[in-house]
């Protein structure tokens, strides 16, 4: 059974395009071989065949758990994540710790979350410098791994909040050169060499998780709303609770997916909401009305819109994958078991029949249109969409609501490219930034 026609069998200049510019490559490849195409890359589980016709889509997204397997298309993530992570597992076992991992990201208990989602922002908003060229994807980063360690984990601020920020941005920042996803390069070679410091660091990180989960299994988790409490009293419906290595691997993919990814999307979302002043002040007119309560924040619908659209025009990744464990028709596409198919999230995002004028940040066409789950899906679809969506998504609008009211700032350079960072897409040079005015926090609740 022949795949779709692609670009040829160079892997190897395929890959190299991959890594330095995967946007530019899915819309070229579109355009010479249309909404089905077959590229081949070591870092996929076998050449895999990318789509971006909303309907086979629909259909990729509709797929049970035991016809197409999301686990195997993300191998090259487990020396990163561990072999118990979610974004690892297929079958039974996905669907069993995906169930007992729901209840923590429920919309009901984002609520929980919001404040300290706002003073964490707040904190790294009264550091940033005034007059200075600085690169904001890094404070973000900050923001979001912040926030994971104070929700998902549980760890307040203290002297094991300092070092577990430490040893993880450490970690986050040695994993992130694109060559550690091929095995090849996943080499110690000691604390000077990419992997070597992931492991180093990454090993320590993993050391203060692992007394956090024996700690909670000792004294009990009355009282905690983090997500690593729920975790630990999480039972499945054979009564079993997760083990260590499940829980410790599962935090490991939360923190990955959730702080690196968070911080990007934020950055693209700056990068298009800045130069837009009008934008601003219609946007900062309806923050003051939520008065600072997380709640009314989540409800604000130019802000929702604002995100949306700029989850829609840069995702943070370009596309998912699943690889089919039997032979499977998309409309007129025929593919053969152990296939790999990957809706393409950019290009569904780019259809103008979709979206009119894709190329150009309009947040107004959320407030009058509600996209099919197969339309807008820059966390996934189906039984594998992303578990920590509307956390993400209430995150964002969180750092938002407290930077936007507080903050005067202009780009620094109309140069914004797509960059390469691991398997996410960030703008390049941390996206630099110029502060021109901030305000107090205080000023700024009193104005509201």
């Amino acid at each position: 059974m022949p795949l779709p026609p692609g670009p040829g069998k160079l892997s190897a200049f395929q890959t190299y395009r991959w890594v330095t510019d995967p946007f530019e490559m899915l819309e070229e490849y579109q355009s010479r071989f249309g909404d089905a195409f077959t590229i081949r890359m070591p870092v996929m589980a076998g050449p895999m065949v990318i789509v971006s016709d909303p309907e086979v889509v629909k259909a990729v997204f509709a797929l049970g758990s035991d016809e197409g397997h999301a686990g195997k298309a993300n191998f090259v993530l487990k020396p990163f994540l561990g072999e118990h992570s979610l974004l690892l597992l297929d079958g039974a076992e996905h669907l069993r710790q995906r169930k007992m991992m729901l209840p923590a990201f429920h919309g009901e208990r984002m609520s929980a979350y919001g404040r300290a989602m706002l003073d964490l922002a707040h904190d790294s908003i009264d550091r940033w410098p005034v007059g200075q060229r600085f690169g904001v994807h890094r404070p973000m980063q900050s923001i979001t791994l912040e926030v994971i360690i104070r929700t998902v984990f549980g760890i307040a601020e203290g002297l094991r909040f300092a070092e577990l920020a430490d040893m993880l941005t450490r970690a986050l920042d040695a994993g992130t050169w694109p060559g550690l996803l091929f095995p090849v390069l996943q080499r110690d070679l000691g604390r000077l060499s990419p992997w070597g410091r992931f492991l180093y660091f990454g090993g320590r990180a993993s050391e203060i998780l692992r007394e956090e989960i024996r700690r909670g299994r000792k004294q009990g988790t009355a009282g905690r709303t983090d997500v690593l409490a729920m975790m630990l009293d999480a039972r499945d419906e054979a009564g079993r609770e997760m083990t260590e290595d499940e829980v410790h691997d599962e935090l490991m993919t939360l923190l990955t997916a959730g702080h690196e990814t968070s911080a990007t999307a934020l950055a693209w979302a700056l990068r298009w909401i800045l130069p837009d002043a009008a934008l601003v002040g219609r946007l900062r007119g309806e923050i003051a009305t939520a008065e600072g309560d997380p709640q009314r924040i989540a409800k604000l619908e130019l802000l929702d819109a604002t995100v949306k659209e700029s989850l829609r025009l840069q995702p943070v990744i370009p596309m998912v994958g699943r690889v089919l464990q039997q032979p499977m028709s998309f409309g007129r596409l025929d593919l053969p078991a152990g296939a790999v198919i990957g809706p393409s999230i950019y290009l569904v995002h780019r259809r103008a029949s979709l979206y009119p004028e894709p190329a150009t940040f309009r947040p107004e066409r959320f407030l009058s249109f509600k996209p099919a789950p197969w339309e807008w899906l820059p966390f996934g679809g189906g039984l594998r969409r992303c578990i920590g969506a509307a956390f993400a998504v209430y995150e964002m609008k969180m750092v938002l609501a407290a930077m936007l009211p507080r903050v005067d700032a202009r780009l620094a350079t109309d140069d914004v490219r797509a960059k390469r960072r691991a398997v996410t897409v960030t703008p390049s040079g941390g996206l630099p930034i110029v502060v021109t005015a901030r305000r107090s926090r205080q000023v700024c609740a009193r104005a509201a």
